[in-house]
């Protein structure tokens, strides 16, 4: 829509230089008289920035918040999240969450890299390492979602109101209720952060291990340090989903 938005603004600008300049309606001349020439030029370069200003503002323009239910890939998730950078009070965070989900999609590919060069896809070594490692993708991913149902809810011109004039005139019991809910929102937000920060660390480690491993059996897989506590972090996701 965007695209279709901007090619009608840059067809009517042709539109309009076609009239002013084509000989079979107004016909400005450049070079004929000072009047024709600098309102030819200034029309011209008026053009231009019309044309500029168009491709920024439709480009720049903040995407629509992304139903949450709908989000399903990696680029999903980026899409959605980019939506709430305008937030000011949520900058910081949300370009924590963009950082975290580059850098999961990066540690998984090395992994998946590791793994491919150590076994062979139909080992169970290979598929049990491959279902740890989706698992606690699966964590990751339902963190950043419940984030982005939280904030689905936060108002932004309600949270500024908290701290603006209006705000005096509220009594100081109502007031503080109101600023403890939406300290909540912030508070959630940064500590699903803070436990998909720990799933990276996981992730590194487990990288780093696995390099380690000269020959081992399958079996020798749930007695790895690091497997142990993915396995714990897992467990704890899903006992407080439930």
């Amino acid at each position: 829509m965007k695209y279709i938005k901007l090619l009608g603004i840059t067809l009517g600008v042709i539109v309009v230089n076609i009239v002013l300049f084509s000989p079979g309606f107004i016909g400005l001349n450049l070079g004929g008289s000072a009047f024709s020439t600098a309102f030819g030029i200034t029309f011209l370069l008026a053009s231009v920035l019309v044309l500029i200003y168009s491709v920024y503002s439709v480009n720049a323009k903040t995407p629509a918040a992304v139903p949450v239910k709908q989000i399903q890939t990696h680029d999903d998730y980026v899409n959605a999240l980019q939506y709430y950078k305008k937030v000011k009070a949520l900058e910081a965070d949300i370009s924590l969450a963009l950082n975290q989900l580059d850098r999961i999609a990066r540690k998984k590919y090395k992994l998946v890299g590791v793994l491919t060069q150590r076994f062979d896809p139909s080992e169970l070594s290979y598929k049990k390492f491959m279902s740890t490692v989706q698992a606690v993708e699966n964590v990751f991913y339902l963190n950043l979602k419940s984030i982005l149902n939280r904030l689905g809810a936060f108002d932004e011109s309600e949270f500024k109101s908290l701290s603006g004039s209006k705000a005096s005139h509220l009594p100081p019991e109502l007031l503080q209720e109101r600023k403890q809910i939406y300290n909540e929102y912030l508070t959630f937000t940064k500590n699903s952060l803070a436990t998909n920060e720990e799933i990276l660390l996981k992730l590194d480690k487990l990288l780093l291990e696995i390099s380690r491993l000269d020959s081992f059996e399958a079996g020798d897989i749930e007695k790895m340090p690091c497997m142990q506590e993915i396995d714990l972090l897992i467990n704890q996701t899903k006992y407080y989903k439930n």
